[in-house]
């Protein structure tokens, strides 16, 4: 599926009031340091960030160098500020520590 395709397909599924109130719920919830709630959240997120990943056919490059950041650009046009997100910046550190360990063998 294309970028486009799937950017589509969730902006269908996930109407735009829904997708701004999950970001803002993730960041209040990160800020409250409120454990269940931010777990709750990051579930929901992470459904949809395994849809977009199985949808690109998305593996990490064993080639550091021919690795790319799809699905989270995909991410952060369906959901904007997700950037500003714990979650955002885990996945940031899984991939890039993910590159450094492919990269060193």
């Amino acid at each position: 599926m294309k970028n486009e395709e799937i950017i589509k397909t969730i902006k269908d599924t996930y109407s735009r009031d829904i997708r701004k109130q999950l970001v803002k719920s993730v960041i209040k919830n990160e800020k409250d340091n409120d454990k269940e709630a931010i777990e709750s959240s990051y579930k929901v997120v992470d459904q949809i960030f395994s849809y977009v990943i199985s949808e690109l056919g998305w593996t990490f490059s064993s080639d550091s160098n021919s690795w790319n950041d799809t699905p989270l650009q995909i991410m952060l046009e369906v959901f904007p500020n997700i950037d500003k997100t714990k979650w955002f910046e885990e996945k940031l550190l899984q991939v890039k520590s993910s590159i450094s360990l492919k990269g060193g063998k």
